[in-house]
């Protein structure tokens, strides 16, 4: 892989990652941009201790461009986006709209194809290797950003899940706290341990697996399977067999089947709802422990894949009981979603 960093007019950083050593990357961007002024607040919930973001520069950022203004595309034939190159892998850079900014953590931009009508599934397993170095580069980097305690890679995909820019990319957050998903789950994993001296992550997927009811594909250094209390219609929890913290820590074995296991997923989901169905809206959300947490080696690495579609014609829209207090409400089971996920496999 080569790493090739430059700026943009504005002086944000962009990065772009390539299979070949030898690719030169050295076009300028010729745009006549002045920095937006963007200062984000952290306020905390005084009843639950939760912290939010207040960022409303945001209001004005970029909301469904037509295809010949989509700003992640390549700069070529008189148009001119945020990639000034005419064409590239992979690349990475800050987000002009950022919703962390301004000393409390940092917001980029991951484009995984410079093909605007191709979705991460549609990526050959060499290029997903090339967007999993990207992520686990980047993880590296952020976290020795001052005041940054968390780093968070993750995919919108579908206007169904508020997708701003229908080109192929995904985010990743420099979190200046411990968001309040992984504070709980950190509670959880030291009540389990306290309680059975064992790990909850470990005990959770070896339950998963002896089980086997939920379980939705395991190769030699992953395993996926619907979780038991899933929240979402479809939704499956991808883990390396091998427990480690962050993307940095996979050995040689799971970081080299990890694009062919994510895409097969990926491309289950866009399967379960029959051929004639539209592409299937989703998150994919990497979850890693916080490196500001002098236990991370009890954190398990895994990722969370769901989608709000229930059925071909019907979204998952949070109700009263979601929206206003975190009670969800499933309409799928669990375990007949596994059985589904298992039955669109690839040939």
């Amino acid at each position: 892989m080569k790493k090739t960093v430059t700026t943009l007019a504005d002086g944000r950083e962009l990065i772009y990652y390539d299979a070949r050593e030898d690719t030169v990357r050295d076009a300028v961007d010729p745009r006549p941009l002045t920095r937006v002024v963007s200062r984000s607040e952290i306020r905390y919930d005084e009843l639950t201790g939760d912290p939010v973001t207040v960022a409303s520069h945001r209001q004005d950022r970029t909301y469904l461009p037509p295809a010949d203004a989509c700003p992640l595309c390549p700069s070529r034939d008189g148009r001119e986006s945020e990639i000034p190159e005419k064409g590239y892998e992979v690349a990475v850079f800050e987000n002009r709209f950022p919703s962390l900014s301004g000393g409390v953590g940092r917001c980029e931009v991951v484009c995984f194809t410079d093909d605007h009508t191709d979705s991460f599934a549609d990526l050959t397993e060499e290029r997903a290797a090339l967007v999993l170095d990207a992520w686990t580069d980047r993880t590296a980097a952020l976290s020795v950003l001052p005041g940054v305690e968390q780093v968070y890679c993750f995919e919108n995909r579908g206007a169904e899940i508020g997708v701003t820019l229908p080109h192929a990319h995904g985010q990743i957050y420099a979190f200046p706290y411990v968001t309040p998903r992984t504070a709980a789950t950190r509670r959880r994993i030291d009540a389990h341990r306290e309680a059975t001296g064992r790990n909850l992550f470990d005990d959770v997927v070896a339950r998963e697996k002896g089980d086997g009811e939920r379980m939705v594909l395991e190769t030699d250094h992953w395993i996926a399977f619907v979780p038991y209390a899933a929240r979402w219609p479809y939704e499956v929890h991808l883990h390396p067999k091998r427990r480690v913290p962050d993307l940095l820590a996979l050995d040689g074995g799971a970081r080299t089947e990890c694009p062919q296991v994510l895409l097969e997923l990926l491309r289950r989901f866009d399967r379960i709802f029959g051929p004639d169905a539209p592409p299937t809206p989703y998150i994919a959300a990497w979850h890693q422990a916080p490196f500001t947490d002098g236990r991370r080696e009890d954190f398990g690495l895994h990722l969370e894949l769901f989608t709000v579609r229930r059925a071909p014609d019907k979204l998952k829209f949070l109700a009263g009981t979601e929206s206003g207090m975190g009670a969800f409400m499933n309409d799928v089971r669990p375990e007949d979603a596994a059985r589904r996920l298992r039955e669109v496999a690839s040939a």
